[in-house]
């Protein structure tokens, strides 16, 4: 073997990195280049509805056009790429696995497209889905124009996947940390690769920083806790570890119950669900949307424990219905909302019945966006991180841990499993590729494997 004849050879170590730095700038490009795409929406629609007036009409206006671009993202995604329905990480890791195909031509098409349609029109999913995805079919089509071994092409899938992920959130470590805990089953754990992902993510989250000027998407200024509240800490993660599980449960629910219906009328309830939106974005508009900018203004407010109760509710039954629809988005930030109305609603509660400051209100809400992703995820380092990257709250790091890691021992204690093994397992054994796959004990090494 002579991978070190030249240091730019193809095999060379500055090679491979010099790829996943391309993968890194032009992931973080094709993210800005959506996000902008999605605030050019939002932005029209919004002036749309605004200019309408009050009555019917606003009304009826959302529920055509949600309702149709639901629908078109539906079809544009069954007739380009299938596989290109909702967050699409699954479809990376049964890439990594090999048992999955991976068209990127027609998924980057369709996930582009698919998204803007989808999202605009106010579905609650999160833009880091189609990220995460466009993001591992870029390093795909580099990868197919050199002569690259598995192990390596296969860190370089999760280098662009990592980097969609720093892209949409502007959190590198979160990225990085994402490929360590969700992919180890799959992920071929080296020198090469890990330094991979690492550059891939730091030159996404430049990019998407430089381009847009944008720090923490989701500032909160909160205080140090009394190490006591630790306990009503630990306590929330319990309730969002079962909440955790429920939400996996159902979402392959709904997933498998659309299924059902007979394939030429699968677009239907694309329509209903796009309808549905529209009517929401008039009548309760907190309701709708990825919930980016809801987190920061939930957390600023001061809503009641019901109103919390009623928001988590719709939320979560939106999420479940807008990605069991079949079009692209992600759950991680429609996630994260859920778990911030649950969580103020606790912290609420909280403030009323004990002797503790309104501080603990917003210390639920970001504890509780960590915890809730800990439960369905199972990728509690994950949360914490992700949590820390998107607030800024670093004074809560302890408080954070104390809630994901009892939701995450919560959840494996209920039975439940990771949504995108569930996702995974779901899609393998639809396409008649389902094999018997126990649950991965090894510990995560970070040194060079075999291949």
């Amino acid at each position: 073997m002579t991978r070190r004849s030249g240091i730019f050879s193809a095999s060379s170590d500055t090679a491979y990195f010099l790829k996943a730095a391309l993968v890194g700038l032009l992931v973080g490009g094709l993210a800005t280049g959506f996000h902008a795409g999605l605030e050019f929406l939002f932005a029209q629609y919004g002036a749309l509805r605004s200019s309408l007036g009050g009555g019917v009409l606003p009304y009826a206006v959302s529920i055509v056009l949600s309702a149709s671009c639901v629908t078109a993202a539906f079809l544009l995604v069954q007739r380009v790429a299938p596989e290109a329905a909702g967050s699409g990480i699954q479809e990376i890791e049964g890439a990594m696995e090999d048992k999955r195909p991976v068209h990127w031509p027609q998924v980057l098409i369709a996930k582009f497209f698919g998204g803007l349609l989808a999202l605009g029109s106010g579905l609650v999913l999160g833009r880091e889905g189609p990220t995460i995805h466009m993001g591992a079919m870029t390093a795909e089509a580099l990868s197919r124009s050199h002569n690259m071994s598995s192990a390596d092409h296969k860190g370089l899938l999760a280098a662009g996947a990592a980097a969609g992920l720093a892209a949409a959130f502007n959190a590198p470590l979160a990225a990085i940390l994402f490929i360590v805990e969700e992919t180890r089953r799959q992920f071929p754990f080296g020198y090469r690769t890990y330094m991979a992902v690492i550059i891939a993510s730091i030159l996404s989250a430049a990019v998407t920083e430089q381009l847009t000027q944008t720090g923490p998407l989701l500032v909160v200024d909160v205080n140090y806790l009394p190490v006591w509240s630790y306990v009503l800490l630990a306590i929330l993660g319990i309730f969002l570890g079962a909440l955790g599980v429920f939400f996996n449960w159902a979402l392959i629910t709904v997933m498998d119950l659309f299924l059902k219906i007979p394939k030429p009328l699968r677009w239907v309830p694309a329509l209903a669900i796009g309808a549905v939106t529209g009517i929401l974005l008039n009548a309760f508009p907190d309701a709708t949307g990825g919930g980016e900018d809801l987190v920061h203004d939930l957390i600023s407010s001061h809503y009641g424990v019901l109103t919390l109760l009623l928001l988590t509710f719709l939320r979560f039954g939106g999420v479940l219905f807008s990605y069991a629809s079949g079009v692209p988005g992600g759950i991680f930030a429609p996630m994260l909302s859920i778990a911030t109305c649950a969580g103020l609603a606790f912290g609420v509660l909280s403030v009323e019945m004990l002797p503790i400051e309104d501080d603990f209100r917003s210390a639920c809400a970001v504890a509780a966006m960590g915890g809730f992703f800990a439960a369905s995820v199972r990728a509690p380092l994950v949360g914490v991180v992700l949590v820390m990257e998107l607030t800024g709250a670093y004074a809560l790091i302890m408080p954070v841990l104390v809630t994901c890691t009892t939701a995450s021992l919560t959840a494996h204690h209920l039975g439940g499993s990771p949504i995108y093994e569930q996702l995974l397992e779901r899609t393998l054994r639809l396409s008649g590729q389902a094999q018997d796959r126990e649950p991965d004990k090894t510990p995560v090494q970070l040194g060079t494997r075999e291949s």
